[in-house]
């Protein structure tokens, strides 16, 4: 594979040195692992080392990015498509990943699906399973009330496997929008700080060029008053020699 100039022979060893951004072809393979590993992803609360093996793909293929720097991308990809997703038309098209990003999260959601059928197929055969293990000395109301309560037990777990499937993904995306928020709040409070160094420094310019012309005007007061003592004096001294000379 010939790796893009961006591309380091070895990875960083300073956590302080800046990295180069994300290219297209890094991104296209990082979506790629990310999308083999989402079923983890939604399966596990602990994601880390699923950030650690998603950053040493990336590595084997040639792309050094640390777990950290791959979760940012997801995020900042995530929140991109969801803006992306909010208007109509051909505008998203403006984001280059989105069918890739649309790819991943329409196969979670296939994978939700076949997994409620699978369920719902589970419990029609414990149904039939209940209803030959009833005896014929059984009373039939008897029976269908246990088939009732038995079934209304598992679709009670299958939804609650979905309300947990969605809190988890609504806690995902409450995290998003905080981190958000963060890097938000940290630019503007950055922006805030470098407008009144900013102005520090103009404040400060402002008053060292008064402070001169000040300086400059009394020295041209000083060189006036000289010059008006020195011609006093030769005015003085012309007198003397007029009258002495008379």
């Amino acid at each position: 594979m010939e790796l893009h100039p961006y591309l380091r022979v070895n990875p960083p060893q300073e956590t302080s040195e800046r990295f180069p951004q994300w290219t297209h072809d890094e991104t296209v393979e990082f979506l790629a692992i990310r999308a083999q590993l989402d079923k983890s992803f939604v399966e596990t609360k602990r994601n880390k080392p699923l950030w650690q093996a998603i950053s040493s793909l990336l590595q084997q293929r040639g792309f050094f990015r640390t777990p950290d720097q791959c979760k940012s991308k997801w995020k900042n990809l995530v929140t991109r498509f969801k803006g992306s997703e909010s208007v109509e038309g051909e505008i998203n098209r403006q984001f280059p990943f989105y069918e890739e990003m649309r790819k991943i999260f329409s196969d979670r959601m296939e994978r939700l699906l076949v997994l409620e059928k699978a369920r719902g197929k589970q419990v029609q055969v414990h149904a039939k399973e209940w209803e030959e293990e009833e005896g014929e000395g059984k009373v039939a109301g008897s029976k269908k009330r246990r088939k009732v309560e038995r079934k209304k037990r598992t679709e009670e777990e299958v939804e609650g496997a979905v309300r947990d499937f969605m809190r988890r993904q609504l806690e995902m995306e409450a995290r998003w929008a905080e981190a958000v928020e963060a890097r938000d709040t940290e630019r503007r409070a950055k922006e805030e700080q470098w407008r009144r160094v900013m102005q520090g420094l103009q404040e400060e310019r402002t008053d060292l060029e008064r402070r001169w012309r000040e300086r400059e005007e009394e020295r041209r007061v000083r060189e006036e008053a000289r010059a008006e003592r020195r011609h006093a004096l030769l005015i003085a001294l012309l007198d003397k020699l007029v009258h002495r000379d008379c």
